[in-house]
């Protein structure tokens, strides 16, 4: 059987560097390895082929840092890093602030706090982390998520925030559980006069079983109350990520993006992260816990009537086009989403009443994205600024809704992460 891709794995048990086969079988995506010590590991990559093959179609190889600060020594991952490997920018520098946490999720992807040790950098390794994210060429990282962990737990967290933006982040997350934030409107009203952009909160469903399975015990009504305490804090920014697992909430995602929707003034997105099984786990167990992006997106589909269909999510790396159009008529670089065209799909949706309706409805998104690709090229042939400009204006006539044709010239025109940021919300 011809693969699709041919790449390279880890052996789960003795972690050597082997041979790995992206293959399709059964209309399913599925990758297989094995060790000459320790046999053949298999399991599925992507259940739906025909939307494995569409992402592929994004496919973006950046062109890497200037300036790595790792170098290689035994190849990749175990120099991983910013490596000479590396062939994409930082979109989003991620700092674990510490390893504590005021939780011990079953299905914690960091496994925070089992080393019996704790790790918490100090305040000056931090600066020394974010003057060293701040310093990537050609592009410094514009972004940051503050994780753990569970960086709440840490008492310095607002001020960790403000020397983030001294630095000179223009975006500052933090990645939380919510208890803290539950407790109290003055702690969110302090981080967002700290500087946060964006609360990235843990939310797995909008009943309790599902955190009662993931979580070890019911957090549905801190969940609800972290989200009403940054809504009484006028933080208008909130982030729903949901770890996703088969039979616990798989059921539930369309439930969660309507409830994204009726609390639109504060929650912006929802980010649905399947499972990630990092550690041994016997094969049967794992295959039924797993789910992936694509069945993901089904259930959303069948969960919203249709409202959102499967066709409406691109992979990440669609986004690149824009940028390198808005870059070529600033003459100057922006962050490139050029992320692995597997790693995450995403659409928007406009609220309109009681209906979800995605982008793709006011936007002929492929013809967009070929516009701007057409802006780059006239700049790398050397034309002139005035024609550069005026095919990127001609491109917004693929977008057919005033707001939205109005929000998207001032991204491409002005091109800073204030225009970028109303076009969000």
């Amino acid at each position: 059987m011809q693969p699709l891709k041919t790449t390279r794995s880890i052996c789960p048990e003795c972690f050597k560097v082997i041979d790995a086969k992206i293959y399709e079988e059964n209309e399913e995506v599925f990758i297989e390895k094995t060790c000459p010590e320790h046999g053949s590991y298999k399991d599925v990559y992507w259940e739906d082929a025909e939307a494995y093959k569409r992402a592929q179609e994004f496919t973006v190889i950046g062109s890497g840092i200037e300036n790595p600060m790792t170098a290689t020594v035994h190849g990749h991952p175990f120099d991983c890093g910013l490596c000479p490997q590396h062939k994409t920018e930082t979109c989003l520098g991620i700092i674990d602030v510490t390893n504590r946490c005021n939780l011990r999720c079953p299905v914690c992807f960091a496994n925070a706090a089992v080393s019996g040790v704790v790790y918490e950098p100090t305040r000056e390794q931090i600066a020394t982390m974010l003057k060293r994210l701040r310093s990537i060429k050609p592009v410094p990282a514009t972004a940051l998520q503050f994780s753990g962990g569970e960086p709440t737990v840490r008492e310095d967290l607002p001020d960790l925030i403000r020397l983030a933006k001294e630095v000179g982040f223009e975006h500052v997350e933090v990645n939380t559980n919510g208890i803290r934030l539950a407790q109290s409107v003055e702690y969110c009203r302090e981080l967002a006069n700290a500087g946060a952009s964006t609360i990235y909160l843990q939310f797995d469903g909008v009943t309790r079983e599902p955190y009662i399975a993931a979580r070890g015990l019911d957090l549905l009504d801190t969940k609800l109350q972290a989200i009403e305490n940054c809504r009484k804090a006028e933080f208008d920014s909130v982030v729903l990520v949901p770890t996703i697992v088969k039979g616990v909430n798989d059921h539930q995602l369309g439930d969660i993006v309507q409830f994204a929707a009726q609390n639109f003034d504060v929650i912006r997105c929802v980010n649905f992260q399947p499972v990630a099984i990092t550690g041994r786990i016997d094969y049967e167990k794992r295959r039924q816990m797993r789910i992936t992006i694509p069945k993901c997106i089904e259930l959303i589909e069948e969960q919203t009537d249709h409202q959102i269909q499967s066709s409406d999510f691109y992979p990440i790396p669609c986004v690149v086009p824009v940028s390198q159009a808005v870059g070529a008529l600033k003459g100057r670089n922006y962050v490139d989403f050029t992320v692995h065209e597997h790693c995450g799909m995403a659409t928007f949706l406009f609220i309109e009443d009681d209906k979800l309706v995605p982008i793709t409805k006011y936007a002929n998104v492929d013809q967009l994205l070929e516009s701007m690709k057409k802006v780059t090229e006239l700049a790398d042939r050397g034309a002139k600024t005035r024609a550069r400009l005026r095919l990127l204006t001609s491109s917004l006539r693929h977008v057919r809704f005033g707001m939205l044709k109005q929000l998207m010239e001032a991204v491409l025109n002005e091109g800073s992460y204030s225009s970028l940021g109303q076009f969000m919300r």
